[in-house]
């Protein structure tokens, strides 16, 4: 898991990759929660996804956003943030040219951020949003959506409330061409402070699924 520090539109950003074993591994990217909330990728649900995807076999990374720990910059509401996102995927592109696949994963903030990067990033072929905050940020710009992917929400989350999430998953799955997986997890709160272990059971349930060579979600 070694530190890396890569360029990004506005200084240095500080990361964590684990590159893939193999040329044309795939690419896992992992977006961590709101940084004016204390939100780093060493969050626990940031480094349990990274270490998920690790398992697989992908090229791997996690990274702070601007202004967070080693991260040069300051926050921007978002829209920095984004092309933060974008220069991070590109640096782990230009090590793995021949992915064979790119993935993006967020929680909260992150999960938000991810989404937006789908819109830019037609190669991404998957998405893992867990807590997105439907009832904060106008998600409208999923319009359509370009990837299937999964969203999942405790149903205890006083933060974001899981009838957004139910109303944002909703409206996805009017679309053709994806499909839209939503797992609640029961009892759990914004933070999945006692559910870590049925969080990351949906997560890895989910990758069987569509890591699966029988799978037609592409």
């Amino acid at each position: 898991m070694p530190e890396v520090i890569f360029p990004g539109p506005e200084g240095r950003l500080e990361g964590r990759f684990n590159p893939g074993p193999r040329p044309r591994a795939p690419v896992a990217m992992i977006l961590h929660p709101h940084p004016k909330a204390g939100g780093t990728m060493n969050h626990r649900i940031a480094q349990a996804l990274y270490q998920t995807f690790v398992r697989r076999g992908f090229a791997t990374l996690r990274f702070n956003f601007r202004g967070v720990g080693r991260s040069e910059g300051v926050f921007d509401n978002g829209i920095g943030e984004l092309s933060d996102a974008a220069a991070a995927l590109d640096w782990v592109q230009a090590i793995h040219p021949e992915a064979q696949q790119t993935w993006v994963a967020g929680y909260s903030f992150g999960a938000l951020i991810g989404m937006q990067l789908l819109m830019r990033r037609p190669e991404i072929r998957g998405f893992i949003s867990i807590a997105p905050p439907a009832n904060m940020y106008d998600f409208s710009f999923l319009a359509p959506c370009p990837s299937s992917g999964i969203l999942v929400q405790g149903t205890a989350d006083e933060v974001v409330t899981p009838s957004a999430v139910q109303k944002l998953v909703d409206k996805l799955r009017t679309q053709r061409h994806i499909t839209i997986h939503h797992d609640e997890i029961k009892g759990a709160n914004h933070f999945f402070e006692n559910e870590m272990t049925e969080l990351m059971t949906s997560v890895d349930n989910y990758l069987d699924f569509r890591l699966d060579p029988a799978c037609t979600i592409r």
